[in-house]
């Protein structure tokens, strides 16, 4: 938007040259200067303030450090610490007559993440909500909803020529240092009904460091991610279970018996090992909050690597020792798996993964329990059917005489 002042001698200044056709393109090419000069840039921060309306912003907005978080779309985040872990924000976007948003992820990935979204209704009334993004349709982004602890629910709105400033202050559980912070924008001249989001036009992950200013661009976890899940899935919830259902309903089969259950086990550890190195990886990259599925991850490692220990020192069965072994082999194993089953459902909950994820590998636990109870039916009735040995008794000859 131009300034009055700016504007008038401009267009003074055409009507005495308005007979010449290279004034007027300079007219032009300068009204574009003036226009794109009302952007907002850290740059020109002193001017910004000096045309806001600071008193409706609810906190001290005079020192809050600047930079440029979205270049495609002129996001200018300027933040500061207040007391310990609150945390004071204003963010800019040119006024696009749509939705802006900052959102807040553990993980990374927007399905899961609290936003706050603010927008200019056509009346110039200004709103700001905070939405759980709950999955990636519309109806799943909820309003009013959110992890987000905002300070005395107090939020501001200003819109300036053609920039939109968003202002609120969040409250962390825990010092905030480096975060995985998402910006959005919704389509153009399409404004929220009944505070329903329209999908978003474009978005962006960022990994912010509040101690340096940095922020740079996240890079996709999505098939880091993905992968991560399927091969856990694969190795420890469905391998590892079949290689028991073997060594338990298969031993008729001898040897092959064994020599299956090892190739299920020893299948299921790699695929488990590369599975969790692929977490680590992804832990590292999204500096996410995921210490307890972290944790049991490392004590599944510890009681995969003590079975393949185990198998090198399996004593004969002569032994006096197998009897131990046996039990420590079946009951890490069992351990083993009741962790697996119960860290798979957990990881898929921190992915936000959705419903068929949970139906996917629920069905694969369900058609593996199924199996379970079918052969161990059999194995009892078996058991009961086989009949009972009495003792011979020689036969008995009359005396005769």
């Amino acid at each position: 938007m131009i300034r009055p002042g700016i504007g008038m001698e401009l267009e003074k200044w055409l009507v005495q040259h308005q007979g010449t056709w290279m004034m007027r393109m300079v007219f032009i090419f300068a009204l574009l200067i003036t226009v794109n000069g009302q952007s907002d840039t850290c740059a020109a921060n002193s001017q910004v303030f000096s045309s806001l309306n600071v008193s409706t912003i609810p906190f001290d907005a005079s020192s809050l450090s600047c930079t440029l978080v979205w270049n495609t779309h002129n996001y200018v985040l300027r933040y500061a610490q207040n007391n310990t872990n609150i945390w004071s924000f204003l963010l800019s976007a040119p006024n696009r007559n749509s939705w802006i948003g900052m959102g807040f992820s553990n993980s990374g990935s927007m399905v899961g993440s609290s936003a706050i979204v603010g927008w200019v209704d056509q009346s110039g009334l200004g709103t700001i909500k905070q939405y759980y993004l709950g999955g990636q349709s519309p109806t799943l982004v909820v309003a009013d909803q959110g992890n987000l602890n905002v300070v005395n629910n107090d939020t501001s709105l200003i819109v300036q020529g053609s920039t939109t400033y968003l202002a609120f202050q969040l409250q962390f559980s825990t010092p905030l240092t480096v975060a995985n912070i998402l910006y959005a924008i919704g389509p153009q001249n399409t404004l929220p009904s009944n505070n329903v989001l329209a999908e978003h036009d474009d978005k962006v992950a960022t990994v912010f460091d509040f101690s340096t200013g940095a922020s740079s661009q996240s890079s996709s976890t999505d098939k880091l991610r993905r992968s991560h899940g399927i091969l856990n899935l694969l190795g420890w919830g469905t391998l590892l279970p079949l290689g028991v259902i073997v060594a338990r309903y298969c031993r008729q089969w001898d040897p092959a018996w064994f020599y299956l259950h090892i190739g299920f086990q020893m299948s299921g550890f790699i695929l488990g090992v590369v599975g969790a190195a692929l977490g680590f990886k992804l832990y590292s990259r999204l500096n996410s909050n995921v210490e307890a599925h972290r944790a049991i991850g490392i004590v599944m490692l510890t009681l995969g690597g003590l079975q393949v220990v185990g198998l090198l020192v399996r004593p004969q069965k002569e032994a006096k020792m197998r009897r131990y072994w046996n039990w420590y082999h079946h009951w890490f194993g069992r351990f083993l798996l009741i962790f697996a089953v119960a860290n798979i459902f957990y990881g898929i909950h921190l992915g936000s993964a959705g419903r068929k994820w949970n139906i996917g590998y629920g069905f694969d636990i369900g058609l593996l329990c199924l199996t379970v109870i079918l052969l161990e039916s059999k194995m009892l009735f078996t058991r009961f059917r086989k009949p009972i040995k009495t003792p011979t008794r020689a036969p008995v000859f009359d005396n005769q005489i």
